[in-house]
């Protein structure tokens, strides 16, 4: 992949004829130019031939492509020991607010998911055309040596520099072997969804090596099924399982996006019982459809985009409803359950159907219902679990036990493929079901688990860390803490010192959020209500001038509000419902006005379990740092 659509050393880029840059700029679109882009072109073109003059060593690069899907900066100069990213904004006399987060993006885009400036010094510039002269100062240097933006006019760009290079030190950059290292991106789950639905491959938004090479193992063991009951005509159900953050909803968003061109008509359905995960993807699809296609956001307009996104993309409950009807048959031939553990057990289902839904004669669990609804298909379907482990955070989650539970009744001509350690002795499984796929003839395929995390090379520890912690097992957690250089945990009992230091870490287009436990009702006296409403969808992509959104750190979102959904920094707010004791992790909750312990259960799971696996979701959430806060313990009110 060419990193960049033109790129010379200064020496070369100074002396060349502006047409041939215009020329292999416009031949590297692949389409025609508009007149607004090609004026941009020639502006930048100019300028920077002009800094290439008076900077020799230097290398500059145009349209340079940013990790993130989609992306490109107008030029990158690399000049000593200093990697400049600049982006030009024609006909501006001033800097708006979103330009220059823009280019701080850039910039940080590439110190997190390019390798190769992971230890670089990068300084993002934005530069307005009509600007008149600024007065010329530098900011400062972040930890991780991301410079401010630094906002200038075209005149100011080259005493700028100058200075820059002039208060720094370090080798000077070989730019080619920069430009040509590795790109890992880990774009949030919001992010990749975008990326998919545009119809990117999910190797574009993998990080390179052995965790794109696992994914595409997934990827291909499941279109192989898929193949082969298409050929065959028979039905399927696919496991996958993964290690904490190794991109099972990754695998199955790919899943759902794909078209196979010889089989159009053809539909996949990515469905969650994550009611909060659903609508923050649907609505990040709708608005990203209509930056891209400048869609009026009308009511009407509103309509018709959702259509699409909400095929794609289901809530599973709704999908459960539109085929009570017996005899009404499901369009899809592939179905993908996020998360499938967490669909409700038998008793769950029936009791909820015959108060909710006037359905008094219900007696299926979920996994039951829904693969009796698949199973209507004449011809062929294949439906995919995806497994968490270890994160039922509610009462009436079954468990990957109760899918396979489902198909010992009438689904006995159902194909079941599996990874090995669903099957081992030591895994979840009882003996008995162990039996049972082995009768069956259940296939074994080591490409259904996901074994190499994704997460940000930032957070690849945490979930370790965050196990071992909640794990009652000290001397691991103290092993796997992160770095606190590259994945900061403070502790405080100041509030309003967690926000500041919230705000102080988040930069451009990244985002900060409150988090609480949704039993953590002695927060109150904070000003966090967890019982409070919360419009996921404002909270998780609503602008900085939005006070409903995350980043204006004012209302708290709990476990079920964020399961599955990343920020960048988080702000955990810990109350006494999860205490540390002499004898381990207490459990408790609040009743009336003193907390109460919650009993461990001695098998299966139990409250206290649910307790502390909201934690674990809590402590998760954060892809580049977190602090967890904690009110004085005379602010918690009666203690047990």
């Amino acid at each position: 992949m060419k990193r960049a659509w033109f790129d010379a050393d200064s020496e070369i880029m100074a002396k060349l004829a502006p047409n041939r840059v215009l020329g292999d700029l416009a031949e590297a679109t692949q389409f025609p130019a508009e007149l607004s882009q090609i004026a941009a072109w020639r502006f930048t073109i100019t300028h920077l031939q002009q800094l290439a003059a008076a900077l020799p060593g230097g290398h500059v690069f145009m349209e340079f492509a940013i990790p993130r899907v989609g992306r490109r900066a107008d030029a990158v100069l690399v000049i000593g020991p200093l990697i400049l990213v600049l982006e030009y904004k024609l006909g501006e006399r001033g800097f708006a607010r979103h330009a220059i987060e823009q280019v701080h993006a850039y910039a940080l885009d590439l110190k997190n998911f390019h390798v190769s400036s992971h230890d670089k010094a990068i300084v993002p510039i934005l530069i307005a055309s009509d600007a008149p002269p600024q007065q010329l100062g530098l900011g400062f240097w972040a930890a991780d040596k991301v410079h401010d933006p630094i906002c200038l006019s075209p005149g100011d760009v080259l005493p700028t520099v100058q200075r820059l290079l002039a208060s720094g030190d370090g080798a000077a950059i070989d730019a080619n072997a920069w430009a040509n290292g590795a790109y890992r991106p880990t774009p949030s789950i919001i992010e990749a969804a975008e990326a998919l639905y545009a119809g990117h491959d999910v190797k574009e938004i993998s990080r390179s090596g052995a965790d794109a090479q696992n994914l595409t193992q997934t990827a291909n063991a499941i279109a192989d099924v898929v193949a082969r009951m298409r050929r065959q005509g028979g039905k399927a159900i696919c496991f996958v399982t993964g290690v904490p953050g190794a991109g099972k909803t990754l695998a199955g968003l790919n899943l759902a996006c794909q078209r196979d061109p010889d089989h159009p008509d053809e539909h996949s359905v990515f469905l969650s019982g994550n009611g909060p995960l659903v609508q923050v993807l649907q609505e990040a699809l709708r608005r990203d459809g209509k930056r891209a296609h400048g869609t009026p956001d009308l009511p009407e307009a509103r309509l018709l985009q959702a259509r699409e996104p909400n095929a794609f993309i289901q809530n599973v409950h709704h999908f459960r409803d539109e085929y009570l009807p017996a005899d009404r048959l499901p369009s899809e031939h592939v179905v993908i359950f996020d998360e499938a553990q967490r669909a409700w057990d038998r008793a769950m289902t029936s009791d909820f159907m015959r108060r909710k839904k006037g359905q008094p004669g219900f007696d299926q669990s979920e996994p039951a219902f829904l693969l009796s609804v698949m199973d209507r298909r004449p011809d062929w379907c294949v439906v995919v679990c995806l497994i968490g482990e270890g994160q039922e955070i509610n009462r009436g989650e079954a468990g990957v036990a109760e899918w396979l539970h489902a198909l010992q009744a009438d689904l006995r001509h159902w194909q079941l493929f599996l990874p090995p350690h669903l099957v081992a002795e030591d895994g979840p499984l009882d003996g008995a079901l162990r039996w049972h796929l082995q009768q069956r003839g259940a296939v074994v395929d080591a490409g259904l688990h996901l074994a190499v995390s994704v997460r940000s090379f930032r957070a690849d520890r945490v979930s370790a860390f965050v196990a071992a912690l909640l794990g009652e097992d000290p001397a691991a957690a103290r092993s796997l803490r992160p770095d606190p250089g590259q994945f900061p945990i403070n502790f405080t009992r100041d509030l309003a010192a967690a926000r500041q230091w919230l705000r102080r870490q988040r930069r451009a287009g990244e985002r900060a959020g409150l988090l609480a436990s949704s039993n953590a009702l002695r927060l109150k006296p904070e000003g966090l209500h967890v019982k409070a409403p919360l419009d996921v969808c404002h909270w998780f992509l609503g602008g900085n001038d939005d006070v409903r959104a995350s980043n204006a750190l004012e209302d708290a979102a709990t476990e079920f509000a964020v399961q599955g959904l990343e920020l960048d920094w988080t702000g955990v707010a810990w109350d006494l419902n999860l205490q540390r004791t002499a004898t381990g992790w207490q459990a408790r909750q609040f009743k009336g006005t003193k907390w109460q312990q919650i009993s461990a259960t001695e098998s299966g799971l139990g409250r206290a379990d649910y307790v502390r696996n909201a934690y674990r979701v809590l402590l998760t959430r954060a892809r580049q740092g977190m602090v967890i806060w904690a009110p004085p313990l005379t602010q918690l009110s009666t203690a047990p």
